[in-house]
């Protein structure tokens, strides 16, 4: 007769059922084995509680047989993750990731250069060449004007063409929490291609994990842009000179109060929405009618101001501004009056700062404002031929002089 053991009982009370986990195999209620020696079979079929569509209720082209009805479940979202939720399983690489990426990036994305599907896309691009890279981890994922996935690509293509580039390729990597609804990442990944598609961009190359719930806040984007450069001289941040003309292509401070009022649920913010655009566009149409431009910039995080702050650091020149000729709508200007916030330091996400000699100053203005992007561009200021290098001066409506520094810290956290 076996011997009891020391420490208790032979047998312990029955435990409560053990969390549900993130595996295909166990939500499912197959083993490890199993699922490893029977995935394409009928069994597995029957036991799995996947339905796996082309997004409008059909029969998946990829996995036609795992295509069965289930009750409850919406015939409109891609069935591709079990309950319309993204899993672990989804960045492990294997066959859950190939079913996401085809059913959902693909479907968005395709182009001949990315359904190739190699390790890494064949360009055929000439130098010298632009490049930039930018995260996005944006909250609220959608809001007036864009959302996450128009800003993923916006940013980008605008921070290559400021360099007088044509921007041409994008990468795309994606960082997903568990649990996300496959509904919103659809949203988001269709209004990347429509974005791209706007910009004349392709994408051509990606990646996708999927990290556990709380391990970040439902998706985080980067993305990488690559241009040929097209202008001559290049603009740059070091070529601003005193007597140019300093020109902004729109409206300041749109963008930062928007996600600021949908994060907050602020709703005397409803008549207000994000300037998110691409820019490249209206970007050559400016060097084209120029051809010299010393400086290209996009005010995005730290706003006007301190991207001017930037820039006289950078050429070692001082910057007068006239607040009187500022671009700002009054509904963003009496926002930031309510809320104690300055439209001078909110981030903009389709608006682009133009210096240049201040006799090409009105045909860069004609360029602008022949673009849909930059109807309300104006002349606000030039770089002075005295003052400190360094500074930015606003001179006020009343006549007065104050400096504009560069901002400490951050305003609105995670408006990009």
């Amino acid at each position: 007769v076996p011997r009891p053991a020391p420490w208790g009982p032979a047998w312990s009370p029955p435990k409560a059922a053990a969390r549900p986990t993130s595996s295909i195999w166990l939500r499912s209620g197959i083993s490890p084995v199993a699922h490893a020696a029977h995935i394409l079979s009928p069994a597995w079929t029957a036991a799995a509680s996947c339905l796996w569509t082309d997004g409008e209720g059909a029969p998946s082209p990829f996995f036609p047989a795992r295509a069965a009805a289930t009750p409850g479940r919406n015939p409109k979202t891609p069935g591709i993750i079990m309950d319309d939720r993204i899993l672990l399983d989804a960045g492990s690489g294997g066959r859950a990731s190939q079913r996401l990426i085809s059913q959902c990036f693909m479907r968005h994305f395709s182009n001949p250069l990315l359904d190739r599907m190699d390790d890494a896309a064949l360009l055929d691009i000439k130098g010298p060449l632009a490049m930039s890279t930018d995260s996005y981890t944006v909250t609220p994922l959608f809001f007036a004007g864009g959302s996450i996935g128009t800003l993923a690509v916006h940013g980008t293509v605008n921070d290559v063409a400021m360099l007088g580039a044509r921007p041409r390729y994008l990468s795309c990597a994606c960082i997903i929490e568990e649990g996300l609804e496959l509904s919103i990442l659809d949203r988001v990944v269709a209004d990347m291609a429509a974005a791209a598609q706007t910009a004349g961009v392709h994408i051509v190359t990606g990646d996708t994990k999927v990290v556990p719930r709380g391990m970040c806040d439902k998706i985080f984007i980067n993305t990488t842009g690559v241009g040929e450069i097209f202008a001559s001289p290049v603009p740059s941040g070091h070529a601003a000179r005193p007597g140019d003309a300093v020109l902004v292509s729109g409206a300041l401070g749109d963008h930062g109060l928007t996600v600021m009022g949908s994060r907050e649920g602020l709703s005397f913010l409803t008549d207000v929405a994000s300037d998110s655009a691409p820019l490249n566009h209206m970007i050559a149409d400016i060097i084209t009618a120029c051809g010299e431009v010393h400086v290209l910039r996009d005010p995005t995080r730290g706003g006007l101001a301190t991207t001017l702050n930037e820039i006289a650091e950078q050429s070692s020149v001082c910057i007068d501004i006239e607040e009187s000729l500022l671009p700002v709508h009054e509904s963003v200007r009496n926002g930031c009056s309510f809320l104690g916030l300055d439209p001078l330091y909110l981030a903009n996400e389709g608006k682009c700062i133009c210096i240049l000699p201040q006799d090409r100053a009105e045909a860069a203005l004609r360029a602008m404002q022949a673009s849909p992007y930059g109807k309300e561009a104006t002349i606000i200021g030039r770089v002075a031929e005295d003052g400190k290098p360094g500074q930015v001066r606003l001179r006020t409506r009343i006549g007065g002089q104050r400096l504009l520094g560069m901002l400490e810290g951050a305003q609105l956290p995670r408006i990009c």
